[in-house]
């Protein structure tokens, strides 16, 4: 569908739609080019950013089926074109998991810095998960500020699970993590105590054990996917899918009305005037690997921030922290098939409502 927004395929497409699939085969082969120049983004501290989208050409589908080297000649290629244009940090977002060791890669030859955006997708993940649950209004605050609900993270000991584990603490009053390595899983408990020692904190091997009690439920772990069942939930729980690929489908969240299913949130940019083709998202819109990019830009920050697939506490805390700065703000939250709208939020509500008031009459 990206691929149709270029006027020589949308040609193709229109004329011949069977022909799609030698397209996508093609362009896989053509160098990197700039899709998009990206102009009018804007500080409250008034720093200016601007920069340059260029796309591989190649699909996740059309990855898979070659060698990681071949992707990461492409990013090369990449790399030099955006020194050429100009840009002093170039961040590389959305790859599919089993090409997280193709980044490292990139990372030792590029021409320019490169961060991986990681770690702002897992904090603004967290960050639309707490926006979530206090839209369902179903859970009350504590001292105004702690949500009063109960969240689990499946894949705890991982690094984006750790990182997960460390933002629901700050944000909700009982927390359950959960792993298959129970001796990983006691010293990140002794961690999070340390952090915060009136968390009220669970530790377990097995999530369904309390999976029936969950308000929120992070799956951090393509491993999750033998671990929740979705019609064990409870009514307006909130399921935060950061896997990739993701984990539940639009057929898996239609057999639950009544369940809020999101996969992150995207960040609105600083800025009156921005000026940047379609996405696939709201005008001034940027997903968070992309908007990790602008933040350094916007710093003054040229470095290699995000290595490969690790995040670290410490870089998620900083990289949040440097977005308040230059006043990004969470736009949408992000379900199975894109941004959810009030009114998407607002119909599971109520399906929640109902389906809990059935169970209290019985």
């Amino acid at each position: 569908e990206d691929l149709t927004k270029h006027k020589a395929v949308e040609v193709i497409s229109s004329i011949s739609p069977a022909s799609m699939g030698a397209v996508e085969k093609v362009l896989a082969y053509s160098p990197p080019l700039v899709y998009s120049r990206v102009k009018g983004i804007k500080s409250p501290t008034g720093v200016e950013a601007e920069g340059w989208l260029i796309a591989l050409g190649e699909t996740s589908e059309e990855m898979r089926k070659r060698s990681p080297e071949f992707t990461t000649r492409k990013i090369l290629q990449a790399a030099e074109k955006a020194k050429k244009l100009g840009a002093q940090v170039m961040g590389i977002a959305m790859m599919p998991k089993d090409m997280h060791g193709t980044t490292l890669e990139v990372a030792k030859s590029a021409v320019l810095p490169i961060t991986t955006g990681n770690s702002y997708i897992a904090s603004t993940a967290l960050w639309a998960s707490a926006e979530a649950v206090r839209r369902m209004g179903l859970t009350k605050l504590k001292n105004g500020k702690i949500l009063r609900a109960k969240a689990m993270v499946i894949g705890a000991t991982g690094d984006v699970g750790a990182i997960c584990s460390r933002l629901l603490a700050t944000a909700f009053e009982e927390v359950y993590i959960v792993s298959r390595n129970m001796a990983r899983l006691l010293t990140l408990q002794d961690d999070l105590l340390k952090e915060k020692p009136d968390l009220k904190l669970q530790v377990s091997t097995r999530a369904d054990r309390y999976l029936d009690d969950m308000d929120v439920v992070v799956m951090a772990s393509s491993g999750a996917k033998n671990s929740i069942d979705i019609m064990r939930v409870k009514p307006g729980c909130v399921i935060t899918d950061i896997t990739r690929p993701m984990i539940f489908s639009h057929k898996d969240t239609a057999k639950r009305q009544d369940v809020l299913v999101i996969t992150g949130g995207e960040i609105e940019l600083p800025g009156d005037a921005i000026e940047m083709k379609d996405i696939g998202l709201p005008h001034g819109v940027a997903y968070a690997g992309l908007a990790e990019t602008i933040i350094l830009a916007l710093e003054g920050r040229f470095e290699e921030f995000t290595q490969g697939s690790q995040t670290q506490w410490d870089k998620v805390k900083e990289i949040y922290k440097l977005g308040i700065r230059h006043g990004m703000k969470l736009a949408s939250i992000s379900g199975v098939d894109g941004p959810l709208s009030d009114e998407d939020i607002s119909r599971v509500k109520t399906q929640a409502q109902i389906e809990l008031n059935k169970q209290k009459t019985k």
